[in-house]
């Protein structure tokens, strides 16, 4: 028969693929000359002089630290190279690139794990104090609480090797306090048994789980502790005898039935008798568990037959038989427990599991991640799912993840029992986020609600443009599908093609994520750009034809006009905010200045007491020829400005105008002063405005919006529509020509044209 101990450690090939290194690193390791285990020794000679009399925040000495987490890793059936990382995480603190510098010497795969955990301890020693301060926590604090927990979640979901090197780091701090009689913070202790220990209960990895409730409750409370402790040692050498006695026997039954078996006294766990004393009020002799047995069989028959045998020799505790071979608990562990009196009337726990449950149980969701056959491909997370196998191994990494959200919300619902209505608070810190996986396992954090498409964004941007469709948990769904915690998506897409509008409506609840929705408005966007492009490159080409100046550069053209690159010039001639005639006069040779004949020329005879036509006045010059520009369309009260043109009197433009600005910078002397003027009597002048309108093109639209203008009573002169498509909808661009009498009351008319259904934006042009 194998003993605890040799069963533990010949078990440690199990895990390793969580803890092996990829295969570039192997392959960089067998060309230096070395294996796993002199990696180990490398690791730890890299890491001695940088570690050698470095105290840690705790106290310790940073290398005998390292040390103590190697041999909690090995106890637990670690891998040489998990080991090895022991040492490099802690040497990272002492590098100045301490990611560049692992990934050259021991390969890219220790460098992913050094950056992860760093992170992670950096988390950890900033929100500790805050966090665990003795004092009553309030919404806020547990908020901050949750989200370091969620953090902890994510790097654990992208590596999870650092969940074991977490644990058995935190365990070896405790050991350090408790080997040196010192003190420990209240604030460490708190965490390991608020935190970690759940954490290591989840995973079931129950040698650490059950050391770190110990010392735990041996820091917090240690008059309670010392009470148990005492009361174990002082009856146990009597209850060991009583016990050997039970085993003997029970091992010659079990073999005279033909029933090989390995007989195992069980160790004490001094916090769970506490909790079991305290929880059902119990004394220390009615503790059931106090005296122990756990038999180890080859198989699930023999397990039953074994627990036949158990209660033919032994009365039965009544209400004191589990099943949790046929009905495992939520992390996966198997046994059956039954509670029998002994020759003695005493009470005896006996648990009865096969080899492979007892791995699990020791080892937890590690010990059965892969097979050892899996070798390097299981580390990390680093699963495709090209085979078979590797199907089972993508599997396999998802259950643990999903154990891990199962001990996020386990730490949620802790959080909440104290101060319900506070922790309703803090638990809106997890309720707006999911957690689901690729195929290849990895984990992609979504908002509450999201879709198949917002996690095609969430992976990758090109990915969620070209979306069109997503199984969920291998079953083909819509693509508004809410998805949920720990579900599996798989999106199938097309090689080109974008995003469709009908995502933007959020009656049809495609897009969840504001992010999602920002990317598809972002593609729109920038597809109305390009074609708003490309019709102002078309036009600017067509003038320099018309001039005869071809070979003028664009680019150089559009920075005498004060633009930093071609684009943006058509961009602005494309959407008809910039006028071809400023570049044809750019272009053309100079005018001369008008002479005072000419100027005289432009002047027109009205009646005396009324404003010249169009309601302009030319500051300091009797009346002259006035025109508004077509390009700003100026109109009461607008601030303006006057250019004097040849053949055309003066030009009226508002004042912030690009044109007149460019007009200005080019001949400041044809700049003249102009004001509005007093309509003629009895005649109310109205003046031209340009508004522009982006909606959602359909049916009835123009109808909808020319309907708002007439409520108004304005009257529309023109209008020019664009509309971009994507065979399931598009954007509609308009323009509006409306007469208006007074500028600043246009305000109310656009708010009014903002409320018809699919319109986004509405403004003056």
């Amino acid at each position: 028969m194998k003993t605890g101990v040799s069963s533990a450690r010949a078990n440690a090939a199990t895990i390793v693929a969580l803890t092996e290194v990829d295969p570039a690193d192997r392959s960089e390791q067998t060309a230096a000359g070395g294996d796993n285990a002199a990696q180990m020794q490398r690791a730890r000679a890299f890491a001695e002089p940088l570690l050698a009399g470095q105290p840690l925040d705790t106290g310790e000495d940073a290398l005998e630290h390292a040390d103590g987490v190697a041999h909690i890793l090995e106890d637990i059936g670690a891998a040489p190279s998990m080991r090895a990382a022991a040492y490099l995480v802690y040497a990272g603190d002492y590098l100045q690139k301490p990611e560049e510098v692992v990934s050259k010497a021991f390969g890219p795969s220790h460098a992913s794990l050094v950056m992860h955990t760093r992170k992670l301890v950096q988390i950890q020693r900033a929100a500790r104090e805050a966090q665990f301060d003795g004092e009553p926590r309030g919404a806020e604090q547990r908020a901050k609480q949750t989200e370091r927990v969620r953090k902890m979640l994510l790097a654990f979901s992208r590596d999870l090797r650092v969940v074991l090197l977490r644990l058995a780091s935190r365990l070896q701090t405790l050991r350090y306090f408790a080997a040196h009689k010192q003190p420990c913070p209240q604030a460490l202790a708190q965490e390991s048994l608020q935190v970690f220990a759940p954490l290591a209960n989840r995973l079931g990895i129950w040698q650490i789980k059950w050391e770190l409730e110990d010392l735990s409750f041996r820091f917090l409370q240690p008059a309670q502790y010392k009470t148990v402790a005492r009361l174990l040692d002082e009856t146990r050498i009597e209850r060991e005898q009583h016990v050997e006695a039970f085993r003997q026997q029970l091992a010659e039954r079990l073999h005279a039935h033909g029933i090989e078996a390995q007989v195992q006294g069980r160790p004490k766990h001094l916090y769970s008798i506490w909790k079991k004393m305290q929880g059902k009020g119990l004394d220390f002799d009615r503790v059931l568990d106090v005296r122990a047995l756990r038999v180890i069989v080859s198989d699930v028959p023999a397990c039953y037959a074994a627990l036949g045998l158990v209660h033919e020799l032994w009365t039965p505790v009544a209400d004191e038989f589990d099943d949790y071979i046929a009905r495992p608990k939520p992390n996966g562990y198997q046994s059956l427990h039954t509670v029998v009196l002994d020759d003695a009337a005493q009470p005896v726990e006996v648990q009865i599991r096969t080899q492979a449950m007892h791995d699990h149980a020791e080892h937890g969701v590690a010990a059965h991640w892969a097979y050892k056959e899996a070798g390097a491909k299981g580390y990390a997370g680093a699963v495709a799912a090209d085979s078979d196998f590797d199907m089972q191994l993508a599997e396999a990494r998802k259950s643990v993840l999903r154990q891990l959200l199962a001990w996020e919300r386990d730490f949620v619902g802790q959080e909440q029992a104290p101060d319900a209505p506070a922790a309703n608070d803090a638990g809106a810190t997890f309720d707006d986020r999911i957690y689901v996986f690729t195929p290849q396992a990895a984990v992609v954090e979504l908002t509450a609600g999201a879709t198949p498409i917002d996690f095609a964004y969430a992976v990758h941007t090109d990915l969620g443009h070209r979306c069109r469709g997503a199984k969920v948990d291998g079953a083909m769904v819509p693509l508004n599908t809410s998805l949920k915690n720990g579900q599996t998506v798989e999106v199938t897409s097309v090689k080109e093609g974008g995003p469709s509008m009908d995502w933007l409506n959020a009656d049809l609840g495609y897009l969840q994520s504001p992010r999602s929705k920002a990317k598809v408005r972002a593609w729109f966007n920038a597809r109305a750009q390009a074609e708003t492009i490309a019709r102002g490159r078309e036009s600017v080409e067509k003038l320099l034809q018309r001039i005869g100046k071809t070979a003028v550069k664009l680019d150089d053209l559009a920075a005498q006009l004060g633009f930093r690159q071609a684009d943006a010039l058509f961009e602005v001639v494309g959407k008809d905010e910039f006028s071809l005639r400023t570049i044809e006069t750019l272009l053309k040779p100079p005018e001369p200045l008008p002479t005072v004949d000419e100027v005289i020329a432009l002047r027109k005879a009205r009646p005396d007491g009324e404003s010249p036509k169009g309601g302009v006045l030319v500051v300091g010059v009797e009346s002259l020829l006035t025109t508004l520009s077509r390009c700003c369309r100026p109109a009461p009260p607008d601030a303006i400005g006057g250019y004097v043109t040849r053949g055309k009197g003066v030009a009226i433009h508002r004042s912030g105008c690009s044109n007149f600005r460019q007009m200005t910078q080019r001949s400041p002397e044809r700049v003249i002063s102009v004001a509005w003027g007093v309509p003629r009597a009895g005649k109310e002048a109205l003046y031209p405005v340009d508004v522009v309108v982006e909606a959602a093109d359909r049916q009835g639209l123009l109808r909808d919006i020319s309907e708002a203008f007439s409520k108004d009573k304005m009257n529309v002169t023109g209008v020019k529509t664009q509309s971009v498509r994507d065979g399931s909808g598009g954007t509609a661009f308009m323009t509006f020509t409306v007469e208006v009498a007074d500028a600043a009351k246009l305000a109310q008319v656009l708010r009014v044209v903002g409320q018809v259904g699919g319109v986004r934006a509405v403004r003056r042009k």
